[in-house]
């Protein structure tokens, strides 16, 4: 049975330093061939157990196959040139070399279910894999063939609705897509991008997750994130128009940022999975930082609907601080687990 306030984490983990260079995103493998797809297995066994060790409930594979959540799913596809390669603003925030859209998009086989498959015969506990949400694909690009991003977004959710079937028929609980995007084309997310959003959820049985977060813990989120002033209001333009949508749980940044917690009222009916560890920070919380921050959200969502969690992935941060944080993630959800059967005697 899975138990009041259930642990999970949002996305990555740290790799190995013999798979990959420590405390990089998009770094380069260290292993070829088989010895990759031995040395990608190991590390994904590793982090099954060292979120076991830590007490986290519903498990994830830490992205331990894959160097980045977005580019690694594109590069499957036909369609998308790597050697053609454009400078773009990636969410309005910072400039990177990404591969070009040159005709049109496809799924030619599965990309992520021999990967899951494995999770789920590591263990018997509930499982989650994270997938790129349709705008932050369209977001992670240059378009040269559709030349319309509502279009190849709506390619993109057909793509990842086959790929997000096929997870669930290998035994994957619950499916999340990763849409950062959603905290800055607001316009875009009212006009198609939670209806694409719900295309590439349509027809599932797993539960699903939309993870909405201000970024990975490195220079270019955190230099953006100053200058948000006091309070960062985002999710007042994405949570009511989720509330009404057919995606089961929101994920959400909160543990040291400045989002206010009324605004989870705002989803008020779904499921929350509340950001109680900081992913920009080597600090590693304590488990009342975390009971602290799960205290002032059962103000706005029902214990039944809280689910504990990070921020967003830790893949920069050295592995003994992710170990710390997700003990600390654990014992914290504890201690708030144990107030709520003691309010109820």
């Amino acid at each position: 049975m899975t138990p009041l306030l259930p642990t999970s984490i949002v996305g990555s983990l740290p790799k190995p330093s013999w798979l990959a260079q420590p405390e990089t995103l998009w770094s380069p493998w260290k292993l070829e061939g088989d010895a990759l797809i031995e040395g990608k297995q190991d590390a994904l066994r590793i982090a099954v157990q060292e979120q076991q060790r830590s007490g986290i409930e519903i498990i994830s594979d830490g992205e331990q196959t894959r160097q980045h959540f977005v580019t690694t799913f594109i590069e499957h596809l036909s369609g998308v040139d790597f050697q053609q390669r454009e400078t773009v603003r990636i969410r309005n925030r910072y400039d990177a070399s990404v591969p070009t859209v040159v005709g049109a998009v496809s799924r030619e086989k599965p990309v992520f279910v021999d990967d899951a498959a494995f999770l789920r015969a590591q263990t018997d506990q509930p499982i989650k894999w994270a997938l790129p949400g349709p705008m932050t694909m369209i977001d992670t690009l240059y378009d040269r063939h559709y030349k319309g991003r509502e279009k190849l977004a709506w390619e993109f959710a057909t793509i990842l609705n086959q790929e997000a079937r096929e997870l669930e028929a290998a035994g994957v609980d619950i499916i999340q897509f990763d849409e950062p995007a959603f905290n800055v084309f607001f316009d875009d997310v009212r006009d198609w991008g939670v209806a694409t959003l719900e295309r590439a959820a349509e027809g599932l049985r797993a539960e699903t997750v939309v993870h909405i977060c201000y970024g990975y813990g490195i220079k270019a989120n955190t230099d953006w994130k100053a200058t948000l002033g006091a309070e960062w209001r985002q999710y007042a333009e994405t949570f009511p128009l989720l509330q009404r949508s057919a995606i089961d749980v929101v994920s959400l940044e909160s543990h040291h940022s400045h989002v206010p917690m009324e605004l989870v009222e705002l989803i008020r009916g779904k499921k929350v999975m509340l950001g109680a560890i900081d992913v920009a920070s080597t600090a590693i919380e304590t488990p009342e930082d975390v009971a602290g921050t799960l205290r002032n959200a059962l103000a706005y969502v029902d214990a039944d609907k809280l689910v504990p969690s990070t921020n967003c992935g830790m893949a920069p941060l050295p592995r003994d601080v992710a170990r710390g944080k997700l003990s600390a993630l654990s014992a914290g959800a504890r201690i708030v687990r144990e107030e709520l059967a003691l309010a109820r005697v």
